[in-house]
């Protein structure tokens, strides 16, 4: 009896042996995919989000260089708003990711870049 009772621990014993080894086996594969699945994601994510900045800098830039060629009394508030856009952007944490205000800070950009849009859609100036 004691001979079967030892067969039957083992079996117990190797499925509980096989269960975690399999758990840490599958939790190591899923963690290496995790980290290549996130780099991926933060790769494209940030890569539009420096598209977007792009976007902004480069019609800031240009409007900038417009409104100095033939700049008037009444384009000194868009010449503000647009130093103010210029400002923001350069101030970007662009090589920190561990940034805790990244959100807010695109979103405050978001925000002038429609503030200024508008400014510089008229040409009536």
């Amino acid at each position: 009896m004691a001979g079967s009772q030892d067969v039957f621990d083992a079996i117990v014993m190797a499925d509980e042996r096989f269960h975690g080894e399999g758990y840490q086996e599958g939790y190591e594969e899923g963690s290496s995919l995790g980290i290549i699945e996130g780099r991926r994601y933060g790769t494209l994510h940030g890569a539009k989000i420096g598209s977007e900045i792009g976007c902004y800098q480069g019609f800031a830039f240009a409007w900038r260089c417009l409104l100095h060629s033939c700049a008037t009394e009444k384009d000194s508030k868009k010449m503000k708003a647009l130093e103010s856009l210029i400002g923001m952007i350069q101030k970007f944490p662009y090589d920190d990711p561990t940034y805790d205000k990244l959100h807010e800070d695109l979103d405050r950009i978001r925000g002038k870049f429609k503030q200024v849009c508008p400014l510089h859609v008229s040409f009536d100036s």
